[in-house]
């Protein structure tokens, strides 16, 4: 593996392949430099039940992304770019912290961009004692440089695949490239890490794949596709976690949604439609995410207590270290 500065010489991390000369404090589309940077950590209990247990995903949020879709739920993050610079140290101090308060693993959260640095992290952590599966929690956009970077570090992945039009993908983030990319990079993960569980209760996934399919509004057409692709290509190689949380955005970042059905949320018409399309094509392995209901169950990430009550537990927040404070410390 290259060192780290080497990896952000001429980045190709992603599958922008954007070249950016990061370590000299260039930024390319993700708006990152070579500095890691990190926003929230904490336990979430809210991801797929296999991922939470009962100890909770030991989740780490990464400032940045390489796709930015408009509808992001974590935009304060991925497109406002909130967070703190840390040196890989840290990040391993923050791993240590979430292994020493339960977590079932480690779960980094849209890391694409800075997938050395967060790997050099780990290195780091596992020298100290880090014993937990780590989870690569991303859009499923990694390039194969970047993707051969994660072989040594990650146990489960967890990719989303939101579209396989090509029209779709330059409308919703710029890149009608990205239905390919993204294929051949979560083919590739499902050769890599075949299903295994921890023991025949398959409670808690050891190494693995899971697909996250973000349903949108007025696009049954999108997820007919996209699940077709899966039955026929990852049956049996992985699970599929199908979500129905869009949200559109709201206030000021409402003004540049586009029209059309973007403004709403999947309707229960919608719903229904999906899980008769998971029994027409015979998928059974995996998670279906309840009805859309009224409240919103979003992240609010200028906020310490980020999620809603009951879905994750802070110990680390960017927020916490206005001002110049020192090192990380842990709430309770």
């Amino acid at each position: 593996m290259p060192g780290t500065t080497d990896a952000y010489e001429s980045c190709r991390l992603c599958g922008r392949n954007c070249g950016a000369k990061r370590n000299t404090g260039e930024t390319g589309f993700c708006g990152a430099s070579s500095r890691l940077r990190l926003a929230w950590a904490g336990l979430h209990y809210g991801e797929e039940p296999i991922i939470s247990g009962s100890g909770g995903s030991g989740t780490v949020f990464v400032s940045g992304c390489s796709l930015k879709c408009f509808f992001c739920q974590n935009h304060e993050l991925s497109l406002a770019g909130g967070g703190r610079d840390c040196e890989p140290r840290e990040f391993a101090d923050i791993c240590l912290m979430l292994q020493r308060r339960g977590a079932e693993n480690i779960n980094i959260v849209t890391g694409t961009h800075f997938i050395p640095s967060l790997a050099e992290g780990i290195k780091s952590a596992r020298k100290r004692g880090l014993r937990l599966p780590v989870v690569w929690n991303s859009s499923g956009y990694e390039s194969p440089a970047g993707l051969s970077l994660l072989e040594d570090f990650v146990d489960i992945y967890l990719p989303d695949l939101k579209v396989l039009d090509p029209d779709l993908a330059r409308a919703i983030f710029g890149d009608s490239s990205y239905p390919d990319a993204a294929k051949k990079t979560i083919l590739a993960m499902a050769s890599s890490r075949p299903l295994r569980y921890t023991d025949d209760s398959r409670a808690a996934l050891a190494s693995g794949l899971i697909v996250r399919h973000l349903v949108l509004p007025g696009r049954g057409e999108n997820t007919r596709e996209l699940l077709s692709w899966f039955a026929r290509s990852l049956a049996g190689k992985a699970l599929l976690s199908v979500m129905f949380q869009y949200t559109p955005p709201a206030g000021k970042d409402a003004a540049s949604l586009p029209r059309g059905e973007w403004t709403r949320k999947v309707s229960p018409a919608e719903y229904e439609e999906v899980l008769a399309l998971l029994e027409e094509l015979g998928i059974e392995d995996g998670f279906v995410q309840e009805a859309p209901g009224g409240a919103d169950c979003l992240p609010d990430f200028s906020r310490r207590d980020a999620f809603p009550r009951g879905i994750a537990r802070p110990f680390w927040f960017y927020g916490d270290f206005a001002g110049g404070a020192g090192s990380p410390r842990a709430a309770g």
